[in-house]
């Protein structure tokens, strides 16, 4: 059995804390969880079947190939996990990994209900080409087979990392073994005509296929025979079916016809004739170099639009060397509410507005920024000053996209969607910032309160 290395960390219950479940297979759940020690959120992918069950084997098998394949386009392995899961009774065995803030390619197709903007979709397209043809090329090569959509990670700046090894297995063209059933692995539509034949073993030429139904994905923001039955598929592709390349306006930006090209050189019926991984890069990369100059102000566009709906998406927290030199902020406890400025109405109802405030736990706190979360984001003016309040709870990119942002709604909106999600403590923190720059729109909240 392959098993990863010595240097896999064993994650028990213990290092966990905060866990939430994201996604459900045959394999079993994924979760999300804080990690104690390492202050970050990080992916656990559990089995079903409990410790000492026949499907240990794929995991460690999956675990092996992550470890094996570590590169800036492969999802990175922490370790492995061995606990009980959150309304489990029994050890399970899991994996734990990177956690992608920006979930799959396939939510973000449905998210924009279509392709992303061209400069993003060559870039995805490139680094997709980048991460599998560092998986061929190893010795011996590494072959994905179930390269698709959903199976294509997007981290907080839309950058590709692939993910699900548990399909992957070493090329029989290099390691003659291993074979398998069509049906029984990947997905149907991305699957080669060769594939279905049950004497067929796996080689590159499967991945190069699915990598060309993939770009026809990329390029159309849909999903290949959206409406066919599975038995249709397995029976047409043999038979020389492909998704419709004639769907795709190749007038809309320079590049998409060399794209459009290489697609159907890869879904060529023969895998002889497909090209490698190597071979597309010449593509990809001349493609995207086009574009490159442009892929900065792409992605933030494309973030402002998915952030209203990114609520559920928790952000890693990071220290920024630059923020040590800040004060400390300072806490709720320690706030001067005397110097608190007069309002309309009795001195008694101050007083009782600021000792209400003095009492608050971290827990009152969190649901207040929730609560007043619409008007907070219309109404705070000293932004940067609370966001250098908060010091090492910022992420360094996250702060480099609040400075980026033009007016302080849109700044706002950025703390929320990546800072605060971060949980209680963090959110407990932009309360008292918020006691210490915006005292009169604080005075007045807890007042309607």
């Amino acid at each position: 059995m392959a098993l990863p290395s010595h240097k896999a960390v064993q994650i028990g219950d213990d290092s966990l804390q905060d866990w939430k479940a994201v996604g459900a297979g045959g394999f079993g759940q994924v979760y999300t969880a804080r990690h104690k020690d390492w202050g970050f959120n990080v992916a656990i992918k559990v089995h079903h079947h409990g410790y000492g069950s026949n499907t240990d084997g794929a995991l460690w098998h999956e675990a092996y190939h992550m470890e094996q394949a570590s590169n800036p386009f492969v999802l990175r392995l922490f370790g492995v996990y061995r606990g009980c899961p959150p309304g489990e009774s029994s050890v399970r065995l899991g994996i734990v990994m990177e956690f992608m803030e920006r979930d799959s390619l396939q939510s973000l197709q449905q998210a924009l209900s279509g392709p992303p903007p061209w400069p993003l979709a060559f870039r995805l397209a490139h680094q997709v080409a980048l991460g599998m043809n560092f998986l061929h090329k190893l010795t011996p090569a590494l072959l994905h087979k179930d390269l698709k959509p959903s199976n294509v990670l997007l981290d907080e700046d839309l950058n590709v990392k692939l993910t699900d090894f548990g399909l992957s297995r070493v090329s029989t063209s290099d390691l003659n073994s291993s074979r398998f059933t069509a049906g029984e692995e990947g997905s149907l539509a991305y699957m080669p005509p060769e594939a279905f034949d049950p004497s067929y073993e796996p080689v590159r030429a499967y991945d190069m296929y699915s990598y060309g139904i993939l770009l026809w994905s990329i390029l159309t923001g849909k999903e290949p025979y959206p409406a066919a039955p599975y038995s249709r598929v397995a029976l047409r592709i043999p038979l020389g079916d492909r998704p419709p390349y004639e769907v795709i306006d190749q007038s809309k930006a320079d590049g998409i016809g060399e794209l459009v090209d290489l697609m159907k050189k890869c879904w060529v019926h023969k895998p002889s004739e497909r090209p490698t991984f190597q071979r597309c890069l010449l593509v990809t990369e001349h493609v995207y170099s086009k574009h490159k100059d442009r892929i900065r102000a792409t992605v933030t566009q494309v973030l402002s639009k998915l952030e209203p709906e990114d609520d559920h998406l928790p952000s890693n927290v990071h220290v920024p060397s630059s923020f040590h030199a800040q004060p400390p902020a300072q806490s709720m406890d320690t706030v001067d509410h005397a110097s608190f400025p007069k309002t309309k109405g009795s001195s008694k109802q101050q007083d009782s507005v600021a000792t209400s405030t003095v009492k608050l736990s971290d827990t009152d706190k969190a649901k207040f920024v929730d609560d007043h979360k619409a008007t907070l984001i219309q109404d705070i003016a000293n932004v940067m000053a609370i966001v250098d309040d908060l010091r090492d709870m910022v992420h360094p990119e996250t702060y480099a996209r609040i400075q980026a942002k033009e007016t302080n709604q849109e700044k706002v909106r950025v703390i929320y969607t990546n800072t605060l999600r971060s949980g209680q403590k963090v959110k407990a923190a932009f309360y008292d910032a918020l006691i210490k720059n915006e005292l009169y729109l604080m005075r007045g909240l807890v007042a309607d309160d």
